[in-house]
């Protein structure tokens, strides 16, 4: 007699934005069925992975990281070039982490020419990301959705303190938005309750619950991711059915693993590949939970993340 596999059936489905514009929109998300299980149901479009760029030089970013980008780095517009053109990348994230107070704290006005100028330069999807300064990123995320209007981006991030300004920017210009909070499936589902309450259809709503890099509450992380995508699938939560992004590389280039030097740990081998395993780790951890959309850094990890994704379809 044949095996027939048993197949669950589920009530609900994860919503599938567009972004970018003319022919180079992405469409993620869309899939009824618990990650990468097409046997069972609908898996209708590839996760996407964007690279990450800044508005300044990252000079506390790692020289394993770092070094890929030295020679273009030090100029967002140069550096997103690189990346559609020589990298192939098929988004790029903008953090505009120079308006941080703490760091050149850059005008709004500053951060909406750096938009326009990065714009110019490519003709693939964008996501706008502020500094994660709540006060800050009220203004310059919305002067950022003005300097983009129209170009379908996504913007982000809204947090609880900052949100109402930041949605009205994205409704207003035709955007996209993420809404993070703290690792909190309440949390999470609360702040997206208050958004689309605000008139922001949930179709054009990403949910970030925040990240953690590997060996650094990397289980945490991906039980929350776990628990939202179930209770959009299996509970029909509309509230829990945008889908989720995974912040990668700010918190994997940070962690000891990713920065101490061979010599004085020669045990861990070789630095250069054991921060690359560790952002591609981190992130396939993720997209088994559910991740729908990446930021990353280094090109090598999101090379191994691409081909296992090949792989997973």
């Amino acid at each position: 007699m044949a095996f027939t596999p048993p197949v669950e059936t589920y009530a609900g489905k994860v919503c599938s934005p567009t972004i970018g514009v003319g022919g180079t929109t992405l469409t993620f998300g869309g899939e009824n069925v618990l990650p990468f299980h097409a046997f069972e149901g609908l898996v209708p479009n590839r996760p996407v992975i964007a690279y990450e760029i800044q508005d300044v030089p990252p000079t506390e970013w790692p020289e394993t990281v770092l070094k890929p980008y030295e020679n273009v780095s030090h100029d967002p517009v140069t550096w997103a070039g690189y990346c559609q053109n020589v990298l192939k990348a098929k988004a790029i994230a903008l953090r505009l982490i120079g308006t941080h107070p703490d760091r050149e704290n850059r005008s709004p006005e500053n951060a909406a020419k750096t938009v326009r100028d990065v714009l110019s330069a490519i003709n693939i999807p964008l996501i706008i990301l502020g500094s994660n300064h709540a006060e800050k990123d009220a203004s310059v995320l919305v002067a950022a959705a003005e300097a983009a209007k129209d170009k379908n981006c996504i913007i982000g991030k809204a947090q609880e303190s900052n949100y109402k300004t930041i949605v009205a920017a994205a409704m207003a210009n035709n955007h996209k938005l993420i809404a993070m909070s703290e690792l909190d499936i309440n949390l999470s589902k609360q702040l997206n309750i208050l958004i689309i309450q605000m008139g922001l259809e949930r179709e054009r709503l990403i949910t970030d619950p925040m990240c953690a890099a590997l060996g650094y509450g990397l289980e945490y992380t991906y039980s929350v991711m776990e628990r939202i995508r179930l209770a959009a699938l299996t509970q029909n939560d509309s509230t829990m059915q945008p889908p989720l992004l995974g912040d990668i590389g700010m918190y994997v280039w940070k962690v000891k693993e990713t920065v101490a030097s061979e010599t004085d740990l020669p045990q861990w081998g070789s630095l250069q590949e054991r921060g690359i395993a560790w952002e591609a780790v981190t992130a396939t951890a993720l997209l088994l939970a559910g991740t729908e959309i990446f930021i990353m850094r280094h090109p090598k990890a999101i090379e191994a993340v691409d081909k296992i994704i090949d792989e997973l379809i």
